[in-house]
């Protein structure tokens, strides 16, 4: 059976401005062990802000999102702007505040935010591609506003499930490693730490959505 080829989308490099490590790590983990490949890339940018993880407190630095970035991908990385869809069967965006900071504006508009020029293409061509996409803890905020009238979960948190409906989008409840299923746009969600979750459950929804994803491909 042909190797499944994944590509994985971080927004940086750290919870609080960049990607979120457990979930990015997990997620490539959970493709390994179900027999995919992937490759990561990430937009060639300024991050939005840089976070202190230690304080949470904003420090005066710049720093590069697809530098940042190669920290999880062990350098083993893309800009974004060569990510084709005909290369790939998937693909994954994991979570972190850096999807609302970097690779949209939620974090400081909510839903009035724009999606990054590029991201928004990017997701765009995996549709009309007709690739299967995954979306972890707050991306599917992108899909929201990307994609309209598609079905979506974070977990519980009614002020997000508020902003993607007023995106247009239709948030489900759920819980630890539960996954929704947009049939039309391909489209796979879980909350992982949008809800307070332990690594283990992240770990159930990586490999939830990697399989669901794998189920898709094969039965398109």
């Amino acid at each position: 059976m042909k190797t499944k080829k994944f590509a994985v989308v971080l927004a940086g490099s750290g919870v609080f401005d960049g990607a979120e490590i457990h979930e990015s790590t997990l997620t490539m983990l959970s493709i390994a062990k179900a027999g995919g490949t992937y490759q990561c890339f990430a937009p060639d940018k300024q991050q939005a802000q840089v976070v202190n993880h230690l304080t949470g407190e904003k420090m005066p630095e710049k720093r590069n999102v697809l530098v940042e970035a190669a920290r999880i991908a062990r350098g083993d990385i893309k800009p974004l702007t060569e990510f084709s869809p005909d290369d790939f069967d998937a693909i994954v965006f994991p979570g972190g505040f850096g999807v609302a900071k970097n690779l949209c504006t939620f974090a400081f508009d909510g839903p009035e935010c724009s999606v990054d020029p590029e991201v928004e293409k990017v997701i765009k061509a995996s549709v009309d591609e007709g690739l299967a996409i995954g979306a972890l803890c707050i991306s599917p905020v992108l899909m929201a506003r990307v994609l309209p009238e598609v079905d979506v979960t974070i977990g519980e948190d009614q002020e997000t499930a508020e902003a993607i409906s007023k995106m247009g989008g239709a948030h489900h409840i759920t819980d630890h490693g539960e996954i929704i299923i947009d049939e039309k746009y391909k489209l796979v969600t879980t909350p992982c730490y949008m809800l307070d979750a332990t690594i283990t459950q992240i770990a159930e929804g990586t490999d939830n959505i990697v399989k669901e994803l794998i189920y898709m491909i094969e039965n398109s």
